[in-house]
């Protein structure tokens, strides 16, 4: 009986050794301090016709309420975001300096294409305050998680 007690106590705590070892911890939760994963959208903007720009803006400021969201502006689409850029309006959309004005209010990081800003004979220094020049490493540290494409 002695021997059947020490070998039962022996598979025991090769038992709990062999869950420690395979891994098998808790499940770890995320903390107060971690913010949950979020998807991102990546909205690509190339027109400044009025019903595409505002529908593209319009749905970056929608997809904040719950992703990360980045606006890149090439082509056509950089002449939206130069200083004293006409205010756009069109149907029932928000204006696109409303829009541009509630992204930036919320952190959204808008780039516009350096080569398409020069194309148009401008620079940098000629953007609205809060837009930026785009930066390739900018591209993909704008969200942790999966990301979506939006063309317009």
């Amino acid at each position: 009986m002695y021997k059947l007690g020490r070998l039962l106590g022996l598979v025991a705590i090769l038992g709990m050794l062999g869950t420690l070892q395979l891994g098998c911890q808790p499940t770890k939760t995320a903390s107060a301090t971690t913010p949950p994963v979020r998807d991102g959208v990546f909205i690509h903007l190339k027109s400044k016709d009025p019903h595409t720009a505002l529908m593209a803006l319009n749905m970056a400021v929608m997809w904040t309420a719950d992703k990360d969201v980045l606006v890149y502006a090439d082509i056509q689409a950089v002449h939206l975001f130069l200083k004293g850029a006409p205010d756009v309006t069109y149907s029932h959309f928000p204006s696109s300096h409303t829009n541009i004005k509630a992204l930036l209010a919320k952190g959204v990081t808008i780039y516009v294409c350096p080569g398409c800003l020069k194309a148009a004979g401008k620079s940098g220094a000629d953007l609205m305050p809060g837009v930026k020049v785009a930066q390739k490493q900018g591209f993909f540290g704008f969200t942790r998680g999966r990301i979506l494409t939006l063309d317009y």
